[in-house]
């Protein structure tokens, strides 16, 4: 078959024929058919194309092992938020009053190392610096019931908008960082500081075509989290601070109503007391609904 315009992503796919791995060869397959149509759409100039290749090497360049540009790239490009959302927790939802898997949203760039294993209450942010907050939450199945130790990964900028892995903010390593463990009733607690909102960085490609693009580079204010436990569907989404102002325009497009909470502030002394914080404090409560495994059963009520 001849390599022409119209018949160029044919001759392309058939050489993935013989592919061993059905999965594998429909995904290049389909991928095949899908960039030549935009190349044959788009019509670039070999200069173009040229600049392209660029761009998506200065990507790979900027990679490091605290920073993935491309997670940004796919980010910003509401990628990651289309990938997430197809893949959000899957199964038979409850009838009549049973409860919704809480909704995911992207892993962001910024999770690429371990959390430190905490105890529950434990404080997360030691740098002394911003609003105390305390944050709280139980983690259940559709019907409510409790899944103990259910393990909740969770992350967040401090109160400037850095997280620890950036060389910038100066944070020690694991700074607003925590891996905890749910107690027997599936209930979890830390202490940290307010996070702030933040612009995701713009000194490489990723950030310079938003900017480019004429696009705030801006996230609202959030909490990070992966929640996992044995037999359920893990879940990675956030906890959005209702009253930032970014709220409305995340540059990655990743909030979703569901996730909205309000950070409400107490001033009081006596719940400071009982939270060990001083005050006035922020204080949210984050609760978390996992979906049981694709093909086991939900949990009798």
């Amino acid at each position: 078959m001849d390599f022409t315009e119209e018949q160029s992503a044919d001759v392309v796919a058939a050489s993935f024929d013989t592919m061993p791995d059905p999965r594998l060869k429909e995904v290049m397959q389909s991928a095949v058919r899908h960039l030549h149509s935009f190349v044959r759409e788009v019509r670039p100039t070999t200069a173009e194309w040229e600049q392209a290749i660029e761009f998506l090497t200065a990507v790979g360049k900027a990679c490091t092992d605290t920073r993935q540009e491309f997670i940004l790239f796919s980010d910003t490009m509401g990628v990651s938020m289309l990938v997430e959302t197809i893949n959000g927790a899957k199964g038979d939802l409850p009838e009549g009053d049973g409860l919704r898997p809480t909704a995911p949203t992207v892993l962001g760039p910024f999770h690429l190392t371990e959390s430190p294993v905490r105890e529950l209450g434990e404080l997360i942010n030691t740098t002394g610096e911003g609003t105390p907050l305390v944050v709280e939450g139980r983690v259940t199945d559709l019907q409510g019931k409790a899944i103990p130790g259910a393990r909740v990964d969770t992350w967040h900028a401090d109160g400037e908008g850095w997280y620890d892995v950036q060389e910038q903010g100066g944070l020690p390593a694991g700074t607003g960082r925590g891996l905890f463990t749910a107690d027997d009733e599936g209930y979890y607690w830390y202490r940290s500081v307010m996070p702030r909102y933040y612009p995701i960085p713009v000194d490489g490609p990723a950030g310079d075509l938003v900017v480019r693009a004429g696009r705030e580079p801006y996230r609202p204010a959030h909490l990070h989290f992966i929640i996992e436990a044995e037999g359920y569907q893990p879940v990675t989404t956030h906890a959005f601070v209702s009253d930032c102002e970014y709220i409305e325009r995340d540059v990655v497009f990743a909030v979703k109503s569901a996730l909205i909470r309000d950070f409400v502030v107490v001033d009081d002394d006596a719940q400071a007391e009982r939270f060990g914080v001083s005050a006035p404090f922020r204080y949210v409560r984050f609760d978390v609904v996992l979906a049981p495994e694709e093909g086991s059963a939900p949990a009798a009520p």
